[in-house]
């Protein structure tokens, strides 16, 4: 007996010198990587089974707004096009200035070129490939900070399914951000900490992808970096020595960074200046905040019933939970990141061990996202809101969630692998007994909340799920403690199994990251859903002609299935449009609802003078064009088809996409889009302009025609025996321009949103070119007439 516990102190303390906190650099961990990343591959296979294998696929957002931007990408590419415009959402939008377009996401990039017609499971794929590259990113971060292997399989599986990145998978933009974080850590520590050249550059180009996401993820990554840097050079031995040391890296890193995201960021920052939201108002933020009592999602994942119905969810806020003034989606504030994670958190906590040297600054880096995610309920978030670069651009203070699921992995790990590092340093009684308390009381909160909104009936089944489990963690954790001294393998390979298991159920296959492959047939390249065959076989595009359409009221995922079918919509999903089309159509973020078709004074009916300049002949609507239109006078369009989903009408009084204008009037266009009058004129002969020249004599009806037309560029050609305007109804934009065979002319803004070019008299070919990097740098040099919001 003497002679075993000899041993174990022997061994104890080798494997206490093997973990030292290392003084300065030292090597990562002596263990091997690949078979912990492979142990890590197979529980990331336990978790996102569903998906992987067909069963279910990703919805709302990734099916409603990327899964089309992602097939719009591949599919210009294929055909040998650019993606900067995209003609098929909002009559026209800058797509290579969208920070969803999903044009500079490596992944997404890598599947657009070699696949032309990405399908739904591709997509998905690529998105959990990402997420598991993330994780493989973790594992390797641990290894450098020569934590045990046991600690690090840990981090990278609560890391990788933990929280938002399992309850919102739908939102592939913010994911993306979060899984290459890891990296972007992994290599900023190796450029700081060796002072190499290599992994300063490796850094910039990570970071760089995170910027390119531009969403709030980003940003908070970005700051969590900034501050490691600090930290580092903060608490080294030798500060002044390792500043030194690592400027030079940090120097690469910052400018090859900026140059992989100068241009996209300043397009988007033109195009958010003209678009419908510069920036978000405190109280616009605001109610994206975090309700404290979604805190307890921690514990109890489902214990609001997040994982059902809309109907059925009672959390803040919900039709059950009203008046808190909140604007966020039901999984927005899920937190679980299984039950060992979370019971050797609460460890660490207890025990003092998240105060370490090596973990403190993620600790304190876990409080600080909580107060950014809980928003308007501390005063802190005020702070960053004014004081914080880039805060003012976003919504929803609550995606902080997607960093605290990675906080609070990257916590849980530290604490697995003192246990594994250090097996004869056991917790005293007292921190079992505070974490079981803490335990007990968290899910007590939620029949304090149940009994006024009267959901007590609903509490049984999640609580006891919730209870079973933290019972079975808190016995695994108890078992594995007391061997893993004589069998670290086999315990680490029961906490990583119960914990992805835990975590794939409950993190799991919910009606907000998973639905019926079917349910989205619509958006497959090779669909045979007859409202989308009835509207390409009678969708015409000539030489005169490009027919509009419009989707409304179809579902969800509909607004955007125009550009998986090169159907040109005259609106779409995306909360950023141009400023002025938003004005002038009423277009808004999404139209998936009958109700959600709004007008506007400029076009107040689907019979109007706008809808007609734009071409719109084909409107697809989910309820009677009639009880969506209020003013659309009976009969003014015919009724075309009925099919499954859609009413599909047609208005005969859509106007050609190109026109032949004989006269030149001017006009204020801020004073048309406020009154929504427009003066009295005939759009087939007389073209309003900003600022036309004076009365002149009546020249001879001239023609025009579509000689080739492709995402970024539109050859006319034009014929007229005494000279004129061609007006091309598509949208005006600063960054196209115009020529006259090999002769740059003025591109003028006609009739409020469309393009015109005057010409000589005779044959003329007209090319509007789209060239954005040009367009931003006149723009930034010498500002083009702003488009009005």
């Amino acid at each position: 007996m003497v002679g075993r516990h000899r041993q174990r102190t022997e061994i104890g303390a080798a494997l206490e010198q093997a973990t030292r906190p290392p003084t300065g650099w030292e090597e990562e961990a002596d263990w091997r990587l690949w078979p912990v990343a492979l142990g890590f591959l197979a529980c990331f296979t336990l978790m996102t089974w569903p998906w992987l294998l067909g069963q279910v696929t990703i919805p709302w957002d990734a099916k409603a707004h990327f899964q089309p931007q992602i097939q719009f990408l591949a599919d210009s590419l294929a055909r040998g096009e650019w993606p900067w415009w995209n003609p098929y959402v909002f009559a026209g939008q800058p797509q290579v200035a969208d920070p969803q377009s999903m044009i500079f996401s490596p992944p997404f990039l890598v599947l657009a070129a070699v696949n032309a017609s990405p399908s739904l499971w591709a997509v998905d794929v690529t998105v959990l490939l990402a997420m598991a590259v993330g994780g493989i990113g973790l594992i390797l971060w641990c290894r450098d900070q020569r934590w045990h292997w046991a600690g690090a399989l840990i981090v990278a599986i609560a890391f990788s399914f933990g929280a938002a990145m399992g309850w919102r998978l739908q939102h592939t933009g913010q994911v993306l951000s979060l899984a290459y974080w890891p990296w972007a850590l992994f290599a900023l520590e190796r450029a700081v900490l060796r002072g190499s050249l290599r992994y300063g550059v490796l850094a910039g180009v990570v970071s760089a992808a995170i910027v390119l996401g531009r969403d709030q993820v980003a940003l908070l990554c970005l700051y969590l970096l900034a501050g490691r840097v600090v930290w580092l050079w903060a608490t080294a031995l030798e500060p002044t020595s390792l500043v030194r040391r690592s400027l030079l890296p940090l120097v690469a890193a910052g400018i090859v960074g900026l140059a992989l995201v100068a241009v996209p960021v300043l397009m988007t920052v033109l195009l958010a200046a003209d678009s419908n939201r510069p920036v978000i108002d405190f109280e616009g933020a605001g109610r994206g905040s975090l309700h404290p009592a979604l805190l307890v999602t921690f514990f109890a994942p489902q214990v609001f019933g997040a994982a059902g119905a809309m109907a059925e969810y009672w959390g803040p806020p919900s039709f059950a939970w009203q008046g808190t003034g909140l604007f966020i989606a039901q999984n927005v504030g899920q937190l679980y990141i299984g039950a060992v994670p979370l019971i050797l958190l609460l460890a660490g906590l207890f025990s003092g061990r998240l105060a370490d040297r090596e973990i403190r600054f993620f600790a304190i880096a876990f409080v600080l996202m909580l107060l950014y995610a809980l928003g308007w309920y501390t005063p802190a978030f005020r702070a960053m809101y004014e004081l914080m670069p880039g805060v003012k651009l976003y919504r929803r203070p609550a995606d902080a969630v997607f960093l605290l699921g990675a906080l609070g992995a990257i916590l849980a790990g530290y604490v697995a692998h003192r246990q594994f590092s250090s097996p004869w340093e056991r917790p005293a009684s007292v921190v079992g007994g505070a974490v079981a308390l803490t335990v007990v009381v968290a899910l007590a909160l939620p029949v304090l909340f149940a009994v006024p909104l009267d959901r007590l009936p609903l509490l049984p089944g999640p609580l006891a799920l919730a209870a079973g489990l933290f019972a079975l963690a808190g016995v695994v954790i108890w078992f594995a403690g007391n061997r893993i001294a004589t069998a670290p393998v086999q315990m680490a390979a029961l906490l990583a199994v119960v914990t992805a298991a835990d975590i794939g159920w409950n993190n799991g296959p919910t009606t907000s990251s998973a639905l019926p492959p079917e349910h989205y047939e619509a958006m497959q390249p090779g669909t045979r859903n007859d409202t989308i065959a009835f509207l390409k076989a009678h969708a015409v595009a000539d030489a005169t002609r490009r027919d509009r359409i419009e989707l409304a009221g179809l579902g969800f995922h509909w607004p955007n299935v125009s550009m998986t079918h090169r159907l040109e919509n005259t609106l779409g999903y995306n909360p950023v449009r141009l400023g002025a089309y938003s004005r002038a159509t009423g277009a808004e973020d999404h139209v998936g609802l009958p109700d959600q078709r709004k007008f506007s004074k400029l076009m107040p009916s689907y019979r109007s003078p706008l809808a007609d300049m734009l071409g719109l002949r084909w409107i697809a609507t989910g309820a009677p064009v009639e009880t969506m239109d209020k003013s659309l006078p009976a009969g003014a369009l015919r009724l075309a088809a009925r099919t499954k989903d859609a009413y599909i009408y047609e208005n005969a009084g859509a106007l050609p996409r190109v026109l032949f204008a004989v006269e030149a009037r001017t006009a204020d266009f801020e004073a048309i889009l406020a009154s929504g009058t427009w003066p009295a004129f005939d759009p087939r002969t007389t073209v309003l302009i900003e600022k036309a020249a004076g009365p002149r004599a009546a020249r001879r009806p001239g023609s025009a025609r579509i000689v080739a037309y492709r995402n970024t560029q539109v050859v006319v050609e034009v014929d007229s025996p005494d000279g004129g305007f061609l007006v091309l109804n598509d949208i005006w934009h600063p960054w196209w321009f115009a020529r006259v065979g090999a002769t740059e002319v003025p591109m003028l803004r006609a009739n409020v949103l469309f393009r015109a070019v005057e010409v000589a008299p005779g044959r003329q070919t007209v090319t509007f070119e789209f060239q954005p990097l040009r367009g931003m740098l006149e723009q930034l040099r010498r500002p083009a007439p702003a488009v009005s919001r």
